[in-house]
């Protein structure tokens, strides 16, 4: 007699538990991204932080080094990316890196013993290993990102409440054991601390006209052992991070308001906007124009943005 086999067809709640969203708590949902490897490539999101949301990222395909806060840290798939406000983060994809990746944004976070806008501890770190949970994952970026894609109904309603149980699962993934993940290193060395100090000078004025010496003076150190140091820790010049922090925030603007061209090159301290449009061009490979039309409106089966944040006017 063949032996007896459960069905194992039905699963009660067995735990009461606390929602992890209320009335104090009620966060929105502001756009969804996916980005297929061919478009990492050609259009390279640079160096960007967001003051007033959290950034979730998940890589699906391929390997590269991005380059978070002031280190260094190689991303393949399977990972998953917290992004708390005001991290300033560089998806710098190589022409031989195939990634591929989604991204949400979420604004109004207020987690228990957290500040404004935070998922996560500042001192958490940036990058978790998705392991068994990945599947999970991406089948709840992917479904937020094709519903708005398509305009189903009800999209937004539905889409906020994946929303929630996403938040739930990257939780899971946060909390749980991830070995390989190297540590934060503290900042202790004379070199580290001066190379934060020169990338928190920078990320506060890097619209204003800053050059190298003006940097040094400020800082009070040689121009020639501050940008060794700079760039021993990020992989960039001082003014190489200048230019991406200005080309980061204009991406930023172009997608995420209506201000023109112009406006927005003055907002990220160029004078005049043809020499924004050259620098913009030669690091991300298309114009800002363009930027903004393709990664609006391009086939929403390559690269959508699906903004859900008031646009400001001109």
């Amino acid at each position: 007699m063949a032996q007896y086999q459960p069905l194992n067809a039905q699963c009660f709640v067995k735990k009461a538990f606390q929602p992890l969203f209320s009335d104090e708590n009620n966060p929105q949902l502001l756009y969804v991204c996916k980005i297929n490897p061919d478009v990492s490539n050609r259009h390279p999101r640079i160096m960007h932080s967001h003051d007033d949301l959290v950034e979730l990222v998940l890589i699906y395909t391929g390997a590269s080094e991005y380059l978070i806060h002031n280190k260094k840290y190689p991303v393949k798939a399977g990972d998953l990316l917290v992004y708390n406000s005001g991290v300033v983060h560089d998806e710098n994809s190589t022409p031989d890196s195939e990634l591929g990746f989604y991204t949400i944004a979420i604004g109004n976070l207020h987690m228990p013993d957290l500040r404004p806008d935070a998922l996560i501890p500042d001192d958490a770190g940036y990058l978790f290993r998705a392991g068994h949970h990945f599947d999970e994952l991406k089948q709840l970026f992917e479904m937020m990102f094709r519903n708005l894609a398509d305009g189903e109904p009800y999209a937004e309603r539905f889409c906020n409440s994946l929303m929630h149980a996403l938040l739930d699962k990257v939780l899971s993934v946060v909390n749980a054991p991830t070995p390989g993940i190297a540590p934060e290193i503290p900042e202790v060395d004379e070199p580290n601390i001066l190379g934060s100090r020169v990338k928190k000078y920078i990320d506060q004025h890097y619209t204003e006209p800053i050059t190298l010496q003006s940097i040094a003076n400020e800082l009070h150190a040689s121009p020639c052992y501050l940008s060794h140091v700079f760039k021993d820790m990020s992989g960039y010049s001082p003014i190489q991070y200048l230019l991406r922090r200005r080309i980061g925030e204009a991406q930023t603007l172009l997608i995420t308001t209506d201000y023109s061209v112009t406006q927005i090159a003055g907002m990220v301290g160029y004078d005049t906007q043809s020499y924004f449009n050259m620098q913009f061009t030669k690091n991300v490979g298309i114009s800002p124009k363009k930027f903004r039309q393709n990664y609006i409106v391009a086939d929403k089966h390559v690269n959508a943005t699906l903004k859900k944040k008031p646009k400001k006017n001109k």
